[in-house]
């Protein structure tokens, strides 16, 4: 189900001449995409998403030749706040709580700045840790090139 925030608009003059008032809503998927998107740009966060949707969503991705951003990320949205949960995955050698607080502060930044809610929480699962050169959960090694 999807909650979504009532924005309240100041009128807005035009061109017309004419005050135009209304309601914007933010849905919760808007919120998990811009988190999602912040998330991976943090250096050290290799996927997001734990376990089985992972693993699936590894498949999707192949298939279809493109990535879900909100993979790992859960938003909840209410009138003027939201808060996050995400799921990551982090490349081995990343000191975690400062990759941590950069996602915190990346994803905050981007929400309010985009929609103008007030971000009041990040939790943060690490679900795992990549060592690179290891074979990905339900890749197959590849015996010819």
């Amino acid at each position: 189900m999807t909650t979504t925030a009532a924005r309240p608009n100041a009128a807005v003059s035009t061109s017309r001449g004419k005050d135009i008032a209304g309601k914007t809503t933010i849905a919760d998927s808007v919120v998990a995409t811009i988190a999602g998107i912040a998330t991976r740009e943090v250096e050290g966060v290799h996927t997001m998403g734990g376990g089985a949707a992972r693993a699936m969503g590894a498949v999707r991705d192949r298939v279809a030749r493109t990535s879900d951003p909100t993979r790992g990320v859960k938003a909840e949205v209410g009138e003027k706040q939201a808060a996050i949960d995400l799921d990551i995955v982090v490349v081995y050698g990343t000191h975690i709580s400062e990759a941590a607080t950069e996602i915190r502060n990346r994803v905050a930044s981007a929400i309010e700045r985009m929609t103008g809610l007030e971000v009041v929480e990040i939790n943060i699962n690490v679900r795992d840790v990549n060592i690179p050169g290891e074979s990905e959960e339900g890749e197959e090694e590849v015996r010819v090139r």
